[in-house]
């Protein structure tokens, strides 16, 4: 017999109070992700969009697997392009009723 030890993984919170709007707009990520990576993790979710959180696990906002294509296919592309750097990440990548936080 072979023990398995398992522990939690850190996940990012949403502030005390506050509705998780993205709990079903697709994965959570952080801004420091490379494209590349990005990219990998939405083949392997099959998901069309990421929800991009700060290093306190606060939404920053979303960005959809045609604008990482984009961004990948650009001639000024490096492997070094993270998910911070895109300037459109504000933006909401899910359905608007995925966003709204229940009344």
């Amino acid at each position: 017999m072979t023990l398995v030890q398992t522990c939690a993984r850190s996940t990012p919170t949403v502030p005390a109070g506050a509705a998780d709007r993205t709990a079903s707009a697709g994965p959570r990520v952080w801004d420091a992700m490379t494209v590349e990576v990005a990219l990998s993790l939405m083949a392997a979710a099959d998901t069309g969009h990421l929800v991009i959180c700060d290093d306190d696990g606060q939404r920053t906002g979303c960005v959809a697997l045609d604008r990482l294509t984009d961004v990948r296919d650009s001639p000024g592309y490096t492997d070094r392009v993270r998910l911070r750097d895109l300037a459109d990440t504000a933006g909401h990548c899910a359905p608007p009723e995925l966003l709204v936080v229940p009344g």
